[in-house]
């Protein structure tokens, strides 16, 4: 993979004079700003698009209970028992 940080600094160099054109008196966020504020908004629209992909392939439908093995609706097959003990 190619190292960004050598194109972030391009970028950034060629940016901050663009920045530096507004008045000093007024704080804006710039053009640089503007870029960040759409890498963000890219990134999150991308984002959302798999997401809602990945959503499309569950299957929400819940899986049919198994049928009652007459142990009185008491998992682990063992039946409680409510009256007293016969011996």
């Amino acid at each position: 993979m190619p190292d960004m940080s050598a194109s972030v600094s391009l970028a950034v160099t060629h940016l901050v004079p663009l920045a530096k054109e507004v008045d000093e008196n007024k704080v804006t966020p710039g053009v640089l700003g503007f870029i960040v504020f759409a890498v963000m908004a890219l990134a999150v629209w991308g984002l959302m698009k798999s997401m809602s992909k990945h959503m499309r392939k569950v299957d929400f439908k819940e899986a049919p209970a198994p049928e009652d093995s007459g142990n009185g609706g008491v998992k682990g097959g063992t039946a409680a028992r409510t009256g007293p003990q016969q011996g």
